[in-house]
This record gives C-alpha cells, structure tokens and sequence, in this order.
C-alpha cells in the first residue's frame, strides 16, 4: 500500500513538473513572440522613418528576426535546464559547417551589407548589373530584384552585384539620349540638322544643355547624323520614343529622305 502511494506521488510529481515546464515554456514563449513582434513594428517604424535605402528594409528585418528567434529558442532551453553553453558550442560547430557547405549564400547576405552600406543605387533607380538592365525593386538577404522595362523580375545574387560594374542611369537626375540617323546625300546637310532639331522640340527635352545635332559619319549610300538631347531620367524613354516617332513627319515635311543602305552599279557599255 505504501509503495503504491509513493509510485502514485512520484508520478504525481513528476506530471506536475512536466505540466510546470510547459506551461513555462508557453508563457516564454508567448512573452518572446509578442515581444518580437513589437521590435519587429518598432524596427519598422524606423525603418521607414530613416534615410535608409528601403530596398535594404526586407534583408535588415529578415536578418534581426532571425537573431531574436534564435535568442528566443536558446532562452527556452536555458529555462528547462539544458545547459545553453554546450548548445551554443554546438551551434558554433554545427554553424561552421554549414558555413563551408553555404559559402555562396553567405557570400550573398555579405554582399547585401556591402550594398547597403556603399548605396550604388536606391530603389527605382534605373541600373545595369551583370548584364541585366532594370528598375531596383529590392535587395532581399541574397538577392537584389530588378523589374524590367516588359515586367519581368530578375533575381541577381548580391555577391554578383558587389563584383559587377554597376551603371546606374538615374543618380545624376539626368540623361543624355542620342539618336542617329541616315539622310541621302541629296539633301543638304543645314536643312537635315533643322530637321532634326525640330524633332527635338517637346516640353520634356531640357534647354541647358541645349540640343544639339551634326554630321557624324559619311557612309558608302548614305550621310549619317547625330541628334543629342538631354531630359529627366524619369522621361527617358518617353523622350525617346516621341523623338523617334516625329523624325520621319519632320523629314517629310522637309522633302528629306530618309536612307537604307544600297548598291548603285553602273555598266559601261
């Protein structure tokens, strides 16, 4: 009887500490999820509120939730009684591993630090990176997202970025757009350059520096020449396509031909 009543008190006691340390381990870790979760709000917040490049937001929010869940999980062994030094001598092990096995991707999150501590580019700027050409949407923890003029994303690991040459088209405010363009050699070359400097008039096309045209180049059918304009980099495109489209209406309402290339043979008889 007494052995019976020692079985039923050690389990007793033993269910009442297991009973303990789950209702421990919910109230850490209901406390350490919302506490997270207010960083989070807070990192947010002054997130948007800096002058921090907000393509960098994504990978600084990723990386400091992902050191508060790890703080969170050694917190909850530590509070079972698991000693959380061998743990952490494990994790460093475990760590360095992974670390040899995962180079490239730690060669990305580096090259995301790298990107936002030298800020080549911001978000919606208009930028070259390793042969890609787009907008900057983002720069996640490995990769840095480019929305391309026929909406497509083009994901770039960031260790590629950091090693690329970088062209980016918007940070002066400006870009130069040249157009070149082939006349007959029976047109005369004054009355081609008024032609073209017709074309370059739009509300868009800023005065200072002045657009300018010339002969550039003297071909085998035809003489080619040169239109320059400067515009917003916002308008870059739409300045050039307007451009384009009211070369050909100038040149005839200027009797210009407006040449292909071509072969003249004459016989001698």
């Amino acid at each position: 009887m007494n052995l019976s009543n020692k079985i039923m008190e050690l389990a007793s006691e033993k269910g009442f500490n297991i009973a303990s340390n789950i209702f421990k381990i919910v109230i850490i870790a209901v406390i350490g999820l919302l506490i997270i979760h207010i960083v989070n709000k807070a990192l947010e917040k002054f997130l948007n509120k800096s002058k921090m490049e907000k393509a960098a937001h994504s990978l600084l929010k990723t990386v400091a939730r992902t050191v508060m869940y790890i703080l969170l999980i050694l917190i909850i062994a530590s509070s079972l009684g698991i000693d959380v030094t061998g743990v952490v001598a494990l994790a460093s092990v475990l760590t360095l591993a992974v670390s040899l096995s995962l180079q490239d991707m730690l060669s990305n999150v580096i090259g995301g630090f790298t990107l936002i501590y030298t800020k080549p580019f911001a978000s919606g700027d208009y930028v070259e990176i390793a042969g890609q050409a787009g907008t900057v949407a983002e720069i996640s923890i490995a990769y840095t997202k480019l929305t391309t003029l026929d909406n497509k994303i083009v994901s770039i690991p960031n260790k590629a970025v950091v090693a690329s040459e970088i062209v980016n088209y918007t940070a002066l405010g400006t870009r130069r757009i040249d157009i070149t363009v082939a006349a007959s050699y029976d047109a005369d070359s004054k009355a081609v350059i008024d032609a073209l400097l017709k074309a370059a008039e739009s509300e868009k096309i800023l005065d200072e520096p002045e657009p300018f045209a010339t002969v550039s180049e003297y071909g085998d059918s035809s003489i080619e020449y040169l239109l320059r304009v400067w515009t917003k980099s916002s308008d870059y495109w739409d300045v050039y396509f307007s451009t384009v489209s009211k070369l050909k209406t100038v040149f005839d309402e200027h009797n210009i031909e407006m040449t292909y290339p071509h072969l003249n043979v004459h016989i001698d008889k």
